[in-house]
């Protein structure tokens, strides 16, 4: 498994697909969380939810204009190329309404087989409601006798494992479904390893082995630190599963070699602190993407499989200066890099590994802001890599990566060239850097579609995250597309937090460093203006979960750098979560916001930046804050907290404000039954979006865009 996807997985960043709901989708905690205050109102009824919602009638009407506009830019991109879809030796596997499907590639025109239906794992009753689950992840074992499938629903945090002996009508059988699986992988056609998910933890792996009798389970590995994060995942060659045991700064793996009789684990390498380390295989060598090179960033080394310890790494390959490795791929006798360069641009490095000495580089166009990578079928062979470039404002397009003759072609047929050209759209990529307040130079990477110098004019939305060594999303986003195409400036601010320029991005802005996250932000907004890009009366910034830190600590020290701001599920209470250790996640999530009931340290330095602790009376930008009801980590006392603290202060301001002043609109919108990433249904989706939209178009006093002439239907 690669790097990101590693990542992706210990932090809970990236969605997985769900069914009925487009793939383009983001949090703010890595790790799952109930919240068992009583204060909270989760599981309260719609109705009881629903009265804390205020302000929303005013953006009724726009609202609708917008969810047809957007529904149409939805259905203008709704062929994205499918990397969900999963290929055995003989059948391509696929989820399609609440089934999943496989059809047999050996026919031409094959129909679909019904492999598992989704319906018989929901419940309901008169006055309950009824549990929908959808498809997580799919893998198949070795030879393609069994599968197995997680399943989530919306209202539980822990999915379900299911798994189903394959094979033709009566003799397809379906096992008893396992509960709490996160992660999971075939090691041979009997044997299936996986974590559990206990609350919102996964801290032990078991042996799932499937006999003529039934199943027999055993645990094989328990970690009993609660900041550690386990999850089991297979190299790209099938040869190990991996236990990777992570946390924020630190990692340890163990090995399973599924060549081996017995599958016993073997330790690679112990923790040792700030040491991240990530394995691959290759013809009985360990490849390790490891933080030993400069600076204590991401290298790559390898090591015999017999002896995988640190005192056997040998180095393979060491990133030039200003330059970050971001993913590592094996692909037969290549080492494929994804690495992002001082420009900030994405490229690919190939490492051959008969000849390390000779890397080489393939660059990526220029456009390309986010790449993903194709998992490997059961056939695939090791010549040709898969992969998927997008932007916030183009959607995925797929190219082949030929690693040993150096070629990156486009994957999009005869007329690949207006294929791409149609979904790339016509707008510029200009890449900046923002002077911090110590020196630090912060990437900027704007979206426009008129030169820089004519852009004073134009409304601008503001993207940020910052925080737990994760970079802000640059995945498609239809409603920034929609943005885009009206005229819209949309900037992404790379602040420390994430590991946008590598791990010491992330380490800089960690613990007492957290305010270097705010200035960035400051420094991100006075370079645009500098430049003539929009004015504060139309400027929008819009964060998500972690990213209402920065968000709201600018607000509380310069408000008027901006008019509206959209949170949703906003983290907002800082300190109040982190004196808390009753809460399931403030003990592992010390590592990144401090201990203030230890450290009197921390606590000043949480003191200084929490949202909710320095809201004072002065004039605010206005607000949209949506958090559901169903979101287990973050508590909605928090964002209710925050949102009558700030009415407060602006009613108390208002008393004294110049007339000239407009009074903002502290807006709330809390969702019933959604959970963090919010909500399942794609017009639910659609409805959201809309809101925020029409809340950015309100606010910064635009008049809203006019409707295409419908065109006459034939007769």
């Amino acid at each position: 498994m690669s790097l990101m996807a590693l990542y992706a997985s210990l932090t809970y960043i990236r969605l997985l697909t769900r069914v009925g709901k487009p793939p383009w989708s983001a949090r703010r905690r890595p790790g799952l969380l109930i919240w068992s205050s009583t204060r909270s109102i989760v599981g309260a009824s719609n109705s009881s939810v629903d009265s804390y919602s205020s302000g929303l009638e005013r953006y009724r009407d726009l609202q609708k204009s917008f969810i047809r506009r957007l529904r149409a830019t939805y259905h203008r991109f709704s062929d994205p190329p499918d990397h969900a879809v999963v290929c055995g030796r003989h059948y391509v596997y696929f989820v399609e309404g609440d089934g999943l499907y496989r059809m047999d590639s050996r026919h031409n025109e094959p129909d679909p087989e019904e492999v598992l239906y989704l319906g018989q794992f929901s419940s309901g009753t008169e006055g309950i409601r009824e549990e929908k689950w959808t498809i997580q992840r799919v893998r198949l074992s070795p030879q393609e006798k069994h599968l197995a499938v997680t399943l989530k629903t919306p209202h539980r945090e822990e999915p379900r494992c299911v798994v189903v002996k394959l094979g033709e009508g009566p003799s397809r059988r379906t096992y008893s479904p396992l509960d709490k699986v996160f992660s999971f992988e075939w090691a041979t056609d009997e044997v299936l390893f996986y974590s559990s998910q206990e609350g919102l933890r996964c801290s032990r792996v078991f042996r799932l082995d499937l006999t003529s009798n039934g199943t027999s389970t055993s645990l094989v590995y328990e970690d009993t630190q609660p900041h550690v994060f386990v999850e089991v995942c297979l190299s790209r060659d099938r040869r190990l599963i991996t236990i990777n045991c992570n946390s924020k700064t630190s990692s340890e793996v163990w090995l399973i070699d599924v060549k081996t009789p017995t599958l016993e684990t073997i330790l690679v390498q112990p923790r040792l602190p700030e040491l991240l380390y990530h394995v691959e295989h290759w013809r009985g060598w360990l490849l390790i993407l490891a933080s030993t090179g400069p600076g204590h960033e991401y290298e790559v080394v390898k090591a015999p499989l017999s002896a995988p310890s640190m005192g056997s790494w040998e180095p393979v390959y060491v990133p030039g200066p200003h330059t970050t490795i971001k993913d590592m791929e094996v692909m037969g006798d290549q080492c494929v890099l994804t690495i992002r360069e001082s420009t900030g641009q994405l490229a690919l490095t190939v490492v051959t590994l008969f000849q390390p000495e000779q890397p080489y580089t393939i660059q990526l166009p220029s456009w390309a802001c986010a790449i993903e990578t194709k998992p490997p079928g059961l056939t695939d062979h090791h010549s040709m890599l898969e992969v998927l470039l997008s932007s916030p404002v183009c959607p995925p397009v797929p190219y082949h990566l030929y690693p040993s003759d150096g070629l990156l072609l486009s994957a999009t047929g005869e007329d690949g060239a207006s294929s791409e050209n149609h979904r790339r759209g016509s707008y510029s990529t200009t890449r900046l850097e923002a002077h911090s307040q110590d020196g630090t130079m912060v990437p900027v990477t704007v979206f426009h579609t008129v030169p820089v110098e004519c852009l004073r004019g134009a409304p601008l939305l503001v993207h940020v995250y910052g925080s737990y060594g994760r970079d802000l999303s640059m995945d498609f986003s239809p409603e920034g597309r929609l943005l885009l195409e009206q005229g819209w400036v949309l900037a992404y601010c790379h602040v420390r937090g994430g590991s946008e320029r590598g791990l010491s991005w992330h380490r800089y802005a960690r613990v007492e460093g957290k305010q270097r996250g705010v200035e960035d932000l400051l420094a991100c907004l006075h370079h645009l203006s500098s430049l003539g890009v929009s004015t504060p009366s139309l400027t929008a910034l819009t964060a998500r979960s972690a990213g209402a830190v920065p968000v709201g600590a600018l607000c509380n020290t310069h408000p008027h750098l901006l008019r509206a701001i959209t949170l949703q599920a906003p983290f907002l209470d800082v300190l109040g979560t982190m004196v808390d250790p009753g809460l399931p996640l403030t003990v592992e999530e010390r590592e990144e916001w401090g201990d203030p009931l230890v450290d009197p340290e921390h606590r000043l330095a949480i003191a200084s930046y929490c949202p909710c602790h320095n809201i004072t009376p002065q004039h605010y930008p206005s607000m949209l804050l949506t958090a559901y009801s169903g979101d287990v980590r973050i508590p909605l006392v928090g964002v209710l907290k925050y949102a009558e603290r700030l009415k407060k202060a602006i009613h108390v301001y208002s008393r004294t404000r110049p007339t000239s002043e407009c009074v903002p609109n502290v807006v709330l919108n809390i969702l019933p039954g959604a959970d963090h990433f919010g909500p399942e249904d794609f017009d639910l989706v659609l409805k959201e979006s809309a809101l925020q939209m029409s809340f950015f178009y309100a606010e910064l006093g635009l008049e809203p865009p006019l409707h295409p002439p419908k065109k006459k239907r034939r007769r």
